[in-house]
């Protein structure tokens, strides 16, 4: 996400921290995925007092009886304005899915299924399941860009050129 900023916004300040998403471990669905999102990017702008701040969350969905990941992002303004964007959805494996469903989190399960440690803060169930073409962070820098993209259609002057 840090490089997106540095690329697009004009001499940023960047700070990056943990805050939570007050959902569930694996929050399951848009709404609930979306919320979380929601909530730490307004507990992010609340806590470092910025003049915009992200906030990202991953999780599960269930669509055409399959279970799929998704992910969404919020982009909070001092303003007040809050702008979203979801990102990539892709079917998890029946095996993935059904540990899931029987209440695992994604993150323990995969690291399971791929017998490899901290798979959630590297590729990611999207690199696992895409032979690592995209990301997790691929994923989540698409979903700035598309936060970001939308704020400069309101401010272009915050755009570098």
């Amino acid at each position: 996400m840090q490089s997106i900023c540095l690329q697009l916004i004009h001499d940023p300040d960047f700070i990056s921290f943990d805050v939570p998403s007050n959902v569930s471990e694996q929050p399951f669905g848009d709404e609930e995925t979306l919320q979380g999102a929601k909530n730490r990017a307004r507990q992010a702008y609340t806590e470092a007092q910025v003049t915009m701040a992200f906030g990202l969350e991953g999780g599960v969905k269930d669509l055409d009886g399959q279970l799929f990941i998704c992910n969404w992002g919020v982009l909070q303004t001092e303003k007040g304005k809050q702008y979203i964007a979801g990102g990539a959805q892709l079917p998890l494996p029946q095996e993935v899915a059904l540990a899931i469903r029987n209440g695992e989190e994604l993150g323990p399960v995969m690291e399971r299924y791929t017998e490899q440690v901290g798979i959630r803060h590297n590729e990611g169930a999207v690199g696992v399941f895409t032979s690592n073409i995209v990301k997790r962070a691929d994923m989540f820098e698409h979903i700035v860009k598309l936060l970001l993209g939308q704020y400069f259609k309101d401010y272009p002057s915050h755009k570098m050129t």
